[in-house]
């Protein structure tokens, strides 16, 4: 089966035909029937969940429950009870620190995470520590940008209480062995974050197989609306977990004396929820879905493959990885070459990708780089894609490194 790009179904592309848009790590781009679906939620169903018996209540609680339940499927989750709605993977992330790990960690505990980590999964651990006075401590990266495991594990002990890790570095593309490192961590006793924000757009996820006992993802980096996140917890640990914000539909009684609250998910949904942001998003996987059953997977990694290749073989260019068991991103530098400078000439050229640290700071510095340029992949993204990239880059060198 030979798998074609359908750059038709993107009204954005469609509309700058020369656009070739490279900066799928930071957000992607929506296909028709994302925004069709939003759009039928306005015009047929608009009206606010759980909190009423007419019609459109009805209907509306209908869809966004029904979102729930695809996104259980499609992470292999046990039921849609353990499927949070969120902001996106920040939220997601924030909310098992200030909700399960609050109430868990005190002074002797220890948080274990990477120094690939985007900051999104070192910030919120770090004031959680700073409030507790736990430990922070990130296993090291080494030179090729792969965990080291033997540092790992040897921060792995009785005092870990929380592992935070990433799925697949949204710099180099990197892809963790999130099962070993799930399995391990579970050996010290620790409970497990997986963040899957890179993960989601490109793997078949399995948070059953990974065994982890919280995995996050965003809408927005596959396909689907922007304010929009999943948290997935094991329903026994989100049952165990407090309450993180309060008000509305998270309630079962209030009296000024004291509250009672709902079971999970609803317990962890306070206000008003994007309901037309679940609704795009449920929309977004199961193109996804469809995507992958005409041959994505085995198209992006011939794309990846020919992208790594081609960039490789410009003058001065540096892969800031070259293991093969990477995705998505494709991180580089050129000698003599600044990243920003490079990018600005790119974008006269109609090339859209990042410069930049790319919210890494600590993989940085780890690698000893300032920064980098980061083309990354997405379904509509096409091996004429690459090939202007790689004039592109060309060109601008010609005027930069003359």
């Amino acid at each position: 089966m030979v798998y074609l790009p359908p750059v038709k179904d993107f009204p954005l592309l469609n509309r700058y035909k020369s656009l070739v848009y490279l900066d799928n790590a930071a957000t992607t781009q929506k296909p028709q029937v994302v925004l069709d679906s939003i759009q039928d939620y306005y015009q047929t169903k608009n009206a606010n969940v759980h909190r009423a018996v007419h019609a459109l209540s009805s209907q509306a609680t209908q869809a966004f429950e029904d979102a729930r339940r695809t996104v259980a499927e499609f992470i292999h989750a046990s039921a849609p009870e353990e499927i949070i709605w969120t902001r996106g993977t920040t939220e997601s992330i924030n909310l098992v620190a200030q909700s399960f790990a609050m109430s868990a960690l005190n002074s002797d505990s220890k948080v274990v995470i990477s120094e690939m980590e985007h900051h999104s999964n070192i910030v919120p651990w770090q004031l959680l520590c700073e409030r507790v006075g736990a430990r922070l401590c990130a296993a090291p990266v080494l030179p090729n940008g792969t965990l080291d495991l033997k540092e790992y594990e040897d921060l792995l002990d009785h005092d870990t209480c929380i592992v935070a890790l990433t799925h697949v570095s949204n710099v180099t593309g990197v892809i963790n062995p999130v099962q070993q490192l799930t399995a391990m961590a579970h050996e010290a006793g620790a409970i497990v974050l997986i963040d899957g924000a890179q993960a989601a757009p490109h793997l078949d996820i399995d948070v059953q197989s990974i065994d982890c006992d919280f995995y996050a993802f965003s809408g927005h980096k596959m396909y689907g609306p922007t304010g929009i996140g999943v948290l997935y917890g094991r329903k026994t640990l989100l049952d165990r977990a407090p309450p993180w914000q309060g008000g509305g539909e998270m309630i079962k009684e209030v009296q000024i004396t004291g509250s009672t609250y709902q079971k999970s998910p609803h317990r962890f949904e306070a206000g008003t929820p994007h309901i037309e942001g679940a609704i795009g998003l449920a929309a977004a996987i199961d193109y996804l879905t469809e995507q992958r059953k005409l041959g994505l997977q085995q198209y992006e990694k011939q794309l990846f493959s020919e992208a790594n290749q081609a960039l490789s073989q410009i003058d001065g260019l540096s892969m800031v990885s070259s293991v093969k068991n990477r995705l998505g991103s494709l991180s580089f530098l050129i000698d003599g070459v600044h990243p920003h400078d490079l990018g600005t000439l790119l974008t006269e050229q109609n090339i859209a990708l990042r410069t930049g640290h790319h919210c890494a700071m600590p993989l940085m510095d780890a690698l000893s780089i300032p920064s980098t340029v980061r083309p990354s992949l997405g379904l509509y993204n096409t091996f004429e894609d690459i090939e202007k990239l790689v004039e592109a880059i060309k060109s601008a060198c010609r005027i930069l490194r003359p």
